[in-house]
């Protein structure tokens, strides 16, 4: 019985573990090289209670901004 608890245990933690995932957003349509378009997106983000977290170049020469709010994280990078 007491193997069976834990069982159920760990399944529900795997879950909510697992669901922390999905709060991750990725946007991929602007062109952040663009100043109108960086500046547009953090006035907008700003507005909205989202937080600047990082700016940088990822491997493929992407630019990526990443803004948090709370739990939730939104990634834009460009095309």
């Amino acid at each position: 019985m007491k193997k069976l608890q834990l069982l159920s245990l760990a399944f529900g933690l795997l879950f909510t573990i697992d669901m922390k995932a999905d709060d991750v957003i990725v946007n991929s349509n602007l062109n952040l090289y663009n100043p109108d378009v960086r500046k547009c997106l953090l006035d907008a983000s700003k507005n909205e209670g989202w937080e600047l977290k990082s700016v940088y170049l990822n491997d493929q020469k992407e630019l990526v901004m990443v803004f948090d709010k709370g739990n939730n994280t939104k990634i834009y990078k460009t095309k």
